[in-house]
């Protein structure tokens, strides 16, 4: 009887849907990779922005940093669509640049901000203030506001009595979708930003957040003094 079998060496092959299932997975692999490599030089694009921007903020003072981002861009020669980092990750290059090259001066500059925004919060205790921002976290430039959060059922109380103990202060334009009331106090080595939240709004405020608040009782803890040694009699 005639053998109608094909030859062996057809009988091995994989059928033909499995090489387009292959070709398929193929591409897929590829394309992940391909992704993968792009998301790490997208993050590292963005950790060079970041570390560009926060030496200008540092350097030169920008207080506007969606500016020194822009400039960071393009003195790194970057096309302008490139993502750019978060305020966040300004944040997180601040305190890197500080570790490495702000040593003594910087620490003695933050304790400066500090010892300034104990003074304006015990003159502001009736607002149960809390300190925010750079100054609390640690990534503050000379060049930073200090940052005060105060509680008033109505901001304009809080402006009568800055009115009636003669201090002189600017209120600021309200920001989009913010119904914060925000005061600039012309203040020195810093200005002082008064952020005036209602109690519901402070109650309210998420808790799951990493941003540093420093209450008068938190802030004169870590401006205190270290106990000096102890002499022998």
């Amino acid at each position: 009887m005639r053998d109608e079998r094909p030859p062996r060496s057809l009988r091995s092959l994989p059928p033909a849907g499995a090489h387009s299932a292959l070709r398929a997975a193929v591409r897929a692999l590829m394309s992940a990779h391909q992704s993968r490599r792009d998301g790490l030089a997208v993050q590292r694009d963005r950790l060079r922005i970041a570390q560009v921007a926060a030496r200008l903020v540092v350097e030169h003072g920008l207080a506007d940093w969606a500016l020194a981002k822009r400039k960071a861009v393009r003195q790194l020669l970057l096309p302008e669509t490139t993502p750019l980092p978060s305020n966040e990750e300004i944040e997180a290059a601040l305190a890197d640049h500080h570790a490495l090259f702000g040593g003594d001066a910087h620490l003695k500059a933050l304790s400066r901000q500090r010892t300034q925004a104990l003074a304006w919060m015990r003159r502001l205790a009736r607002w149960n203030p809390v300190l925010i921002g750079g100054v609390a976290a640690g990534w503050a430039t000379e060049h930073t506001d200090i940052r005060l959060e105060l509680v008033a059922d109505d901001p304009k109380a809080v402006e009568i009595e800055l009115a009636a103990k003669g201090v002189s202060y600017a209120a600021l334009p309200p920001r989009a979708g913010d119904a914060t009331a925000h005061l600039l106090i012309e203040s020195s080595p810093a200005g002082i930003r008064l952020a005036i939240v209602n109690p519901l709004q402070r109650r309210n405020r998420p808790r799951n957040s990493d941003e540093i608040r420093l209450t008068i009782e938190g802030l004169a803890a870590l401006t205190a003094p270290l106990p000096g040694p102890v002499s022998s009699a």
